[in-house]
């Protein structure tokens, strides 16, 4: 019982680590570093995203998640696309929204995947 409140704890602070990483990303592209990602960030989000998807989501969650991951990434690359096209004062904003999205979309994959393969599997 205690390996798996560890291992909840795990999936919960990464998640929380996942979204702090594209706060700060998004206030730096705003006031630092030009609005882009670097690749270490984008690998950062994405593991921290497989994590979520491995650790977080039950057997019961997984339409729930996965209808709001598709929309949430859908919604989050669309406004990165807005707030490109606003230009000056508007980085921030969209590093942020590209992050989230590159944050959502792993963690989606691997409960996609999941989900697939119990539909399946021959029992």
């Amino acid at each position: 019982m205690a390996k798996k409140n560890i291992w909840s704890k795990v999936g919960v602070w990464s998640y929380v680590v996942g979204l702090v990483i594209a706060v700060i990303v998004g206030i730096l592209a705003q006031f630092g570093n030009g609005g882009t990602l670097g690749a270490l960030t984008v690998m950062a989000l994405a593991v921290l995203g497989v994590i979520v998807g491995l650790l977080n989501i039950g057997d019961d969650e997984v339409t729930t998640f996965l209808l709001a991951s598709v929309a949430f990434v859908v919604a989050s690359s669309g406004m990165a696309g807005i707030f490109a096209s606003l230009g000056a004062g508007f980085e921030g904003l969209q590093v942020f929204m590209s992050a989230i999205a590159i944050f959502t979309a792993p963690g989606a994959l691997v409960v996609a995947f999941k989900a697939l393969y119990k539909v399946a599997k021959d029992d």
